[in-house]
């Protein structure tokens, strides 16, 4: 929308958002929190960050707005059946259209940390409840007939005693002039047609039949293809290059330097530019490139990982303390100390970066591409590359994977720098060894842990001392403080020991790095857990029984737990050569627990059966919840038996899936999924909660069935006993 227009009546604002014949708008303010229509939209523009996300035509066409990116997590069904439950309209008869980041929709364009629908549930309930109260006005006044006798049902209001009806369409226009309810009524959840139900989701056929567009498939007149050549060596420096080569093969039209940012690690990379992606990656086979390695060549895993052994005897800053974990330790009959490691891992999605960009009549951006945060990037970007908000058109396409990869936009820096440099549009892509070696990637993350008991098997004492970089990579970080992501819930855990101290000491890593799945969750969970099952061997209890001792005071934890009792049976005997392992872990994007059985396997184990339970508080489509656990389940197995990530002369060994691998059909279990809902108001997230518990509780299964703690990952499944 320009922004120099002031005075927008209803029509402009039609017209200028490609809205033909009158229609209805509403949408949220962002800032009062509550619901504007069109004929609000002037002062809405001056005093609040504006976001229209319902348009009823005159034809009787709806339109809803998703402001959360698909990445194959469900946001394209699960954010817009949020306005249509209480707009009273079927999904297969609505258009969803992906925002872009633009100003008029609000902030919270993303989609990461299982945030999507945890915090949209209320606000976008009302959006289609105020569209919805508002229609049934506007058939109430045409008819003259009390509010109460009118009814929303099938994108129409039916007048009760008569059974009279209007359509959408054909109220939009009167609708639009009513003022909008500040408390619009939401529907009692016990008459909810699409809420809480599995239901198909629209993005399905769209995948299946290829027409879904992803960020790969943008295309754009006149683009040329770019592969960009960077320095296997994390943190060296281009010193120059060659093109002669280059340039001979045939489609190669340009090779010029563009720079990847990323956080403070910033590093140049040379791009070859060709009229077909072939010729730039053949271009790009042959281009000679001298860097200067500044001795980070000497780098490799290795050394690093002591280095992380070393700092573990430092004190570290303190995350959380209650009671004197030191007294409490050092009198205690029973005392017990563990080391746990978990390696880098990549996001490895299937789809690998690429953007195109296009810089346009001057001072126009326009880009193309697969992102978990159009919103970010127009944000950061309008300043980076000095073009105003309302310039800077981001079109959100299919992510073919996220992971929190795409929470990261330095592929697009690359792309909108060499769309500048050459005046035509520029499409970027990267190879999948590039994806796989460059990253960034989930860090190595260590746990030091301590834990007492007393005469009687009670746990007094708890200690959880991480040891890990941080994910913004900075080298002068104050190590005198902590650091929440990288402790991230080692504190809130609802177990009741009364002395604790949980500490955090940082070792710098100069890899981009960066949040993956679950982010630190991931790691941290499979020492916590795992340790509190050494402890319950200690105290020669079951590790069950072990944790609900620590939980008197009712919780969501507590009914996890008690939920994996009942579904696994677990007190039921298993057959010889079996066991069994329970975990959970709660942490800002929800909660979830795991029990899993093994058998032993020759030298190694089978995973027989896996039951899982999460809490939800409320379920959007309990399909796409399952599907999101199952999901989860597989990138924790992955992460815990497949040889993830390492470096060995400054850059990282693995190139592919073939030796960076995934887990295979064949090797994954089946996965029982258990959803809890209370109902209450508390919405919790759906797509990471499913992986932290997975690793502690297969590894306590694998000591119960062999006696062998892991305390390391990965493992071989193959060579436990």
């Amino acid at each position: 929308m320009n922004q120099h227009i002031t005075n927008i009546n209803r029509r402009n604002f039609l017209r200028l958002t490609g809205i033909t014949g009158a229609g209805l708008v509403v949408g949220l303010s962002s800032k009062a929190n509550g619901i504007e229509t069109v004929e609000n939209l002037t002062s809405a523009l001056e005093s609040y960050e504006f976001s229209p996300f319902v348009l009823i035509e005159k034809s009787g066409q709806i339109t809803i707005f998703n402001p959360k990116p698909e990445m194959g997590q469900g946001t394209f069904q699960s954010i817009p059946a949020l306005i249509a439950e209480e707009l009273e309209v079927s999904l297969d008869k609505v258009t969803i259209k992906q925002t872009g980041g633009e100003k008029k929709f609000g902030p919270g364009q993303s989609a990461g940390g299982s945030a999507s629908v945890r915090t949209s549930y209320m606000n976008l309930r009302k959006v289609g409840a105020s569209a919805r109260e508002m229609l049934i006005k506007a058939a109430s006044q045409q008819w003259n007939v009390p509010v109460e006798e009118c009814f929303a049902e099938n994108a129409s209001i039916i007048h009760q005693p008569t059974g009279k009806k209007l359509s959408y369409g054909e109220l939009a226009e009167a609708a639009s002039k009513i003022e909008a309810p500040k408390s619009p009524k939401l529907k009692d959840p016990k008459d909810f047609k699409i809420l809480g139900k599995s239901s198909p989701r629209p993005d399905v056929p769209l995948k299946v039949n290829g027409k879904a567009q992803f960020g790969i498939d943008a295309s754009v007149p006149g683009m040329v293809y770019a592969s960009i050549e960077r320095c296997p060596v994390f943190g060296s420096k281009l010193t120059s290059y060659d093109a002669a080569a280059a340039m001979k093969v045939k489609g190669v039209i340009a090779v010029e330097t563009c720079e990847r940012i990323h956080g403070v690690y910033r590093s140049e990379g040379v791009a070859v530019i060709a009229e077909n992606y072939w010729a730039a990656v053949q271009g790009r086979k042959v281009l000679i490139v001298k860097w200067d390695n500044q001795g980070n060549e000497k780098f490799n895993s290795k050394t690093y990982e002591q280095g992380l052994r070393d700092a573990a005897k430092e004190e570290g800053a303190i995350d959380h303390q209650q009671g004197d974990f030191d007294k409490a330790f050092a009198e205690a009959p029973v005392k017990l100390e563990a080391f746990y490691e978990t390696p880098v891992v990549s996001h490895s999605p299937v789809e690998p970066m690429n953007c195109l960009a296009s810089w346009h009549d001057g001072d126009k951006l326009e880009i193309w591409t697969s992102t978990q945060v159009p919103g970010n990037i127009v944000t950061e970007f309008s300043k980076t590359y000095g073009v105003t908000p309302e310039n800077l058109k981001v079109n959100t396409l299919f992510n073919g994977g996220g992971f929190g990869r795409r929470l990261y936009p330095d592929y697009v820096h690359e792309a909108v720098q060499l769309t500048k440099k050459l005046g035509k549009p520029v499409k970027t892509i990267w190879t999948r060894e590039d994806d796989t070696k460059q990253g960034p990637f989930r860090p190595m993350t260590y746990s030091a842990m301590k834990g007492a008991l007393d005469a009687k098997g009670k746990a007094i004492a708890f200690q959880h001392k991480v040891i890990a970089p941080t994910l913004d990579m900075k080298k002068d970080y104050d190590k005198t403080k902590t650091n929440g992501t990288m402790t991230e819930g080692i504190s809130e855990q609802k177990y009741e020991i009364e002395h604790m101290k949980n500490l955090y000491v940082h070792h710098y890593l100069h890899v981009p790095l960066a949040a993956w799945r679950a982010v630190t969750s991931t790691t941290l969970a499979f020492s916590h857990e795992c340790f509190i099952d050494e402890m319950a061997v200690a105290a020669k209890k079951d590790p069950l029984a072990f944790r609900l001792e620590m939980l008197t005071k009712e919780s969501d934890t507590k009914n996890v737990l008690n939920k994996l009792k009942e579904v696994s049976q677990w007190n039921k005997p298993l057959p010889a050569g079996w066991g069994r392992g329970v975990a959970q872990y709660e942490f800002f994007a929800g909660l979830g627990g795991y029990v899993i059985e093994v058998s032993k396997k020759g030298t190694g184990i089978k995973i027989e059966k896996v039951y899982a339970v999460i809490d939800l508080g409320t379920v959007v489509n309990p399909d796409t919840t399952k599907g999101q656990v199952e999901g989860a389940a597989v990138m924790a197995l992955t992460a815990a038996i497949k040889n993830g990530i390492t470096f060995d002369k400054g850059q990282t060994v693995q190139s592919n899936y073939h030796n960076n691998p995934l887990v295979r059909i064949n090797e994954m279990p089946k996965v029982e999924v258990h959803i809890l809902t209370n109902g209450g108001p508390k919405i919790k997230g759906v797509g990471e909660p499913g992986l932290p518990p997975f690793a502690p509780a297969l590894c306590n299964a694998i000591f119960a069935a062999t006696g062998k703690r892991i305390r390391r990952l990965p493992f071989d499944i193959n060579k436990i006993a």
